[in-house]
């Protein structure tokens, strides 16, 4: 009586039991389960026409739509694997990816359809280019399509072993690898998710996350499962995010440290007309303790940090909220949640390690590596043996992450591993760093780097990005980093910039930072 664990599940479910309910809405756009699933249905029959079937991978390059939503569910119910690409990737990256996966069928939204038609001659795999929402010359259209296909189409036997994703990661430092996710894995991050988070029919989700994203962190199955509504989002700022909280009472959302810098300081006016009690989960980098203070103190929303990779599908770590805490100062709390946590039920075994594969001992002080096993760590990379040897040495997967272990067994990240600063023998953690200078009342971002130093090998500096309104000398901000911390981790310079240079997931690439230091270091 086994049956595969798949979040193609969690639709089923909700057409039997929520036909009625709504389950997306977009722009002036609405429909329920039932009708959702039916669209589902139909896109499925469609691509089966065109020959897809499973073992097949069908391409997306598209923002937070429904169309986009669908193809998460159309796809792996054929046996298909949907490889969602980053929206924001170079049109050579497109070629890449659509060449590396083995692409069939690429599914475009019509913001991106100029962009990718320009190298189509140099995607000679992709037999099929489709318009999700638009249209172009030589382009079929999404809509036409399914309108004309029926709802029926034969599914295949799907084990939870067979692929569901591939997602690419952001490909920094090399070319982006293939991360292959099963069906288990999925099923597993969600359930996990809804054991730690839960989430009701009540629930209105708002889609501030990209939907690329590690399949936005499992949330395009997670909120189904839950039978909750689905509020797409396309592009996200803070006066788009305060207006959809407001008119579509939403009750819960995920985003990137960054995001949540942009909610927690945007106009007063309009942040003081929101309604209370919106949950958030951050994550894909570690959030300041000032952050989660603003947005828990004076906004009234509880923030959960949780931790993991698009490896391990994602979520590995909870910081879950102990009863002791409740004491606590907000200053304390909110450092407190600023961790990575512990555990989730269903990700699996995560430890802090040395060089020899030693579990550090628990003193917040002796810095190791993360790795992890369990049921929601990847197949491997796609096509690509050497580096799935390499992340997988010693039977466990090795994040890169340097991180202490507390007391408590809360884990906290001190930097990824080649973000380390060492300054005359001292490591010195970014993150540190950055958490302290957020709080002085100018600073709305910034973003601490390693820099070249004839005396000391290397030096912090730091690039600040001033709150709008505010003004600060680099002087006033030498004073408040010495005041707070260890004199050598004080950046040896600050440096004024209108932005930082972004992913599309809101992580900070501190590899272009570092690629300045011919402009910024002294000759």
């Amino acid at each position: 009586m086994e049956t595969p664990l798949t979040p193609l599940e969690f639709v089923r479910r909700a057409r039997k039991l929520h036909g009625k309910r709504d389950a997306v809405l977009d722009r002036n756009l609405r429909f329920t389960y039932a009708q959702f699933g039916e669209r589902c249905d139909r896109w499925s029959a469609a691509l089966a026409r065109l020959g897809v079937g499973k073992g097949d991978r069908v391409a997306t390059i598209a923002p937070n739509t429904h169309q986009h939503l669908e193809q998460f569910y159309a796809i792996p119910q054929l046996g298909a694997v949907i490889v969602p690409i980053n929206y924001r990737l170079s049109a050579e990256d497109f070629v890449y990816v659509a060449a590396h996966s083995g692409a069939k069928a690429l599914c475009v939204h019509a913001d991106y359809l100029g962009l990718v038609d320009s190298v189509r001659t140099r995607m000679p795999q992709v037999q099929h280019f489709i318009a999700l929402e638009g249209t172009k010359d030589g382009w079929l259209s999404y809509e036409s399509l399914l309108q004309e296909a029926s709802e029926s189409f034969e599914c295949p036997d799907i084990l939870e072993t067979d692929l569901i994703s591939i997602n690419y990661t952001s490909g920094t430092t090399s070319r982006p690898k293939g991360v292959m996710i099963t069906h288990r894995n999925a099923w597993m991050n969600s359930v996990g998710s809804l054991v730690h988070w839960p989430m009701t029919p009540a629930d209105r989700y708002l889609w501030t996350l990209p939907m690329f994203h590690a399949n936005g962190w499992t949330f395009v199955w997670t909120v189904t499962a839950a039978a909750a509504l689905h509020v797409c989002l396309r592009a996200v700022d803070a006066a788009a995010i305060y207006e959809q909280v407001r008119h579509e009472r939403i009750t819960y959302l995920c985003a990137a440290p960054t995001v949540l810098i942009g909610i927690a300081n945007g106009p007063a006016d309009q942040r003081r007309h929101l309604p209370r009690g919106v949950r958030v989960i951050t994550g894909g980098a570690a959030p300041a303790a000032v952050t989660i203070e603003r947005l828990e103190y004076e906004l009234g929303w509880e923030v959960t940090h949780i931790y993991g990779l698009t490896e391990t599908s994602p979520f590995i770590c909870i910081c879950e909220p102990l009863p002791e805490q409740a004491g606590m100062s907000n200053t304390a709390r909110a450092m407190q949640k600023a961790r990575q946590g512990v555990e989730l039920i269903t990700s699996g075994e995560v430890r802090v390690v040395d060089a020899d594969m030693r579990n550090v001992p628990w003193d917040g002080a002796t810095m190791g590596e993360i790795v992890a096993r369990g049921n929601v760590v990847m197949r491997g990379y796609y096509n690509d043996p050497e580096a799935t040897a390499a992340a997988f040495a010693g039977d466990w997967f090795h994040s890169g992450d340097g991180a202490v272990v507390h007391p408590d067994g809360y884990i906290e990240i001190r930097d990824r591993f080649k973000d380390v600063i060492i300054s005359g023998g001292e490591n010195i953690s970014s993150i540190e760093v950055e958490g302290e200078l957020l709080r002085h009342p100018a600073v709305l971002e910034v973003a601490v780097v390693g820099m070249a130093h004839e005396k000391w090998g290397e030096s912090p500096h730091a690039f600040v990005v001033v709150r709008a309104g505010a003004t600060v000398s680099e002087a006033e901000l030498h004073a408040f980093a010495r005041a707070a911390l260890a004199h050598f981790k004080v950046p040896a310079a600050f440096h004024f910039v209108s932005e930082l240079p972004k992913t599309a997931t809101g992580k900070i690439q501190k590899f272009v930072l570092r690629g300045r230091r011919a402009a910024v270091m002294p000759q």
